[in-house]
C-alpha cells in the first residue's frame, strides 16, 4: 500500500478528530528502518515502531466503507505477530478515550490500561481528549491476560 492511500484511509477514519497524518508524513515515517508497516488489503493499514523489547502502534486505520468486518481484528493480530517475531515481548499503543469501536478491538486483543494523557488529543471546536496508554504481550510472553506494569 502506497503512502498516499494510507493518507486517504486515514483522513476517513480520522475525519473531525483532528488526528490527520498527510502523505508525507507517513512515507518519512516509512523510510525509517525500525518502522514497519502492516496492512491489511486495500482495507486498511498500521504503523508500528519496533525496538526489541517493545514495539509501539503509532496509528491504525481501517477505511471507514469497510470497519466492521474484522479488518483491525487482522491487523492488531498481525502486528502482535510481526512484533514478536522481531523481538518485542510488549506492544503499546494510545488510543483517544472516546474512540469505543478501537477500544474494544485493542481489550479483545488482550490489551489493557496503564496510563492515562489528559486532554491529549486537540479536537477542533470541541474540548481536548484523554489519551488512555495501553499495552499488550507478544508472542510466547502473552498469558491471555492484559499487561500489568
Amino acid at each position: 500500500m502506497t503512502p498516499a492511500r494510507m493518507a486517504e484511509i486515514h483522513a476517513a477514519a480520522f475525519a473531525g478528530r483532528g488526528q490527520v497524518w498527510p502523505e508525507a508524513e507517513i512515507a518519512a515515517l516509512m523510510s525509517r528502518p525500525v518502522i514497519a508497516a502492516v496492512t491489511e488489503g486495500a482495507a486498511g493499514f498500521a504503523l508500528v515502531q519496533i525496538l526489541p523489547p517493545e514495539a509501539e502502534i503509532l496509528t491504525l486505520a481501517v477505511d471507514p466503507a469497510l470497519q466492521g468486518r474484522g479488518h483491525g481484528t487482522r491487523l492488531v493480530r498481525a502486528i502482535l505477530d510481526r512484533a514478536a517475531a522481531a523481538g518485542a515481548e510488549q506492544v503499546f499503543l494510545e488510543v483517544a478515550a472516546d474512540n469505543a469501536p478501537a477500544l474494544a478491538l485493542y481489550a479483545r486483543a488482550g490489551f489493557g490500561r496503564i496510563g492515562l494523557r489528559r486532554g491529549y488529543y486537540a479536537r477542533p471546536g470541541a474540548a481536548p481528549v484523554d489519551a488512555l496508554t495501553l499495552a499488550c504481550r507478544t508472542g510466547a510472553e502473552k498469558t491471555g491476560k492484559p499487561f500489568k506494569s
